[in-house]
């Protein structure tokens, strides 16, 4: 196994990445806000998966190891912080809400530097801003136990699989009571809950290739477009058509 890269200082900037491209697991010493302006950007970990379209940036806490993945066109906008600078006062990798504001200080803050005092002062808008911004459960906790791990990865490879998890767990060997413990214990949600945050990671992963928003609900497993629709806007805030 590579040991992943040691890169000390969490750069602040912008790398655009094509479709498909990424950057292989490393982890700073400082903490990092990463946010895809364009396009829609995951980070693995340890911990799980987590993704983001541009309504949402990731807070990634110093030396949590990381990769990233872009889908679609991606334009990443990056900014270190200092470990001493923990505006959220969060330990742990977590989905943050952007709005118009935020966005356009991320935006601002990781274009060409300018005067140190006014990045200064546009670091301390950006830091109160943080400070504020709403978190979203949108997260894929990685299962240890082999069973659960065994549900995880048929729903993964079909997540407009239908079956119930009584259904499921008859295809592992384990029972509807010890996979819902396991839910429970090891990802901290529901089965249904889980199934939900899957398919929603698979339809920002399709809507970044442009496919119709029809298309998405049906191959992630929505009964219809309009029930898709209304999963979406309660998550992301805004409509899949406007994704990205």
């Amino acid at each position: 196994m590579s040991i992943p890269r040691h890169t000390p200082v969490a750069p602040t900037g912008l790398r655009r990445l094509d479709p498909g491209a990424g950057i292989d697991a490393h982890h700073h010493d400082e903490h990092q806000i990463v946010y895809a302006a364009r396009g829609v950007l995951s980070v693995t970990t340890g911990r799980g998966r987590w993704i983001a379209p541009a309504t949402q940036a990731i807070w990634v806490p110093a030396g949590t190891v990381h990769a990233h993945r872009a889908y679609g066109r991606t334009d990443v906008h990056l900014v270190g912080l200092p470990i001493t600078t923990n505006p959220l006062g969060l330990e742990a990798p977590a989905v943050l809400a952007v709005g118009p504001l935020l966005r356009e200080l991320i935006i601002e803050y990781t274009g060409d530097a300018g005067d140190p005092g006014e990045r200064a002062r546009l670091r301390a808008v950006l830091l109160d801003q943080l400070r504020h911004s709403p978190r979203h459960p949108v997260h894929l906790p990685t299962p240890s136990d082999t069973r659960l791990a065994a549900v995880c990865a048929l729903l993964n490879d079909d997540p407009a699989d239908s079956r119930t998890l009584s259904e499921l767990g008859a295809q592992v060997g384990a029972s509807e009571r010890t996979l819902s413990r396991l839910f429970r214990a090891e990802l901290h949600m529901t089965f249904p809950q889980w199934r939900t945050q899957l398919r929603l990671h698979h339809a920002l992963i399709l809507l970044a290739d442009h496919i119709p928003v029809t298309t998405v609900a049906h191959r992630c497993g929505w009964a219809s477009a309009s029930a898709f629709i209304d999963v979406f806007r309660r998550t992301f805030g805004h409509t899949p058509g406007r994704n990205g």
